[in-house]
């Protein structure tokens, strides 16, 4: 196996990988959100942290499979209506995030904030699609409390990922994240 077919295989393997820790943290968040108090229909985000990592280390198509991916085991854990919020909002957190790092190279905290309100954004053309102007106007007093819970758990998720490369460097996977780049 030549050296474009050995980076191929980490990436599809590290690909993996990452889909089944957005997988488990998925559960995790969903089972966290209401002991949190938090909103309905607000969740920490840590599951779009690995899809954040994906795209700024692998890059847009596997950040973009992850989200797919994602929306698929929201389809099959919870059904069509999830998997289309989940599909649409992590398509459009993805294409914003990758567009704000291509063009502008803004923070950490920029970034995860841009995806986590794009996300919503995503998420509210699935519910104006499926309920219509009416529903959309029912929901308009909802967006909000969605901005200010995208900022904040966009700031999350950005301290998370700053917390989660350097640990990953320090315990060895700096081959990974640097091969990256190559």
């Amino acid at each position: 196996m030549g050296r474009k077919e050995k980076r191929a295989a980490r990436k599809t393997a590290l690909l993996g990988v990452l889909f089944a820790l957005a997988a488990v943290l998925s559960l995790v968040e969903g089972a966290l959100a209401p002991a949190l108090g938090l909103p309905p229909g607000v969740k920490p985000g840590l599951a779009n942290t690995v899809v954040m990592f994906a795209l700024l280390f692998l890059g847009l198509p596997q950040a973009a499979c992850l989200a797919v991916l994602k929306a698929l085991l929201a389809l099959l854990a919870r059904g069509a209506v999830a998997g289309a919020l989940s599909l649409c909002g992590g398509l459009f957190s993805v294409g914003v995030m990758w567009l704000l790092h291509r063009f502008a190279r803004p923070t950490p905290f920029i970034l995860s904030a841009g995806g986590a309100l794009a996300h919503n954004a995503g998420q509210l053309v699935v519910f104006a699609a499926l309920w219509g102007a009416r529903g959309a106007r029912a929901l308009a007093w909802y967006v909000p409390v969605l901005a200010v819970s995208g900022l904040a758990m966009g700031a999350l998720t950005a301290l998370l990922l700053r917390a989660l490369v350097p640990a990953l460097k320090k315990a060895g996977f700096s081959n990974i994240i640097d091969s990256f780049y190559q």
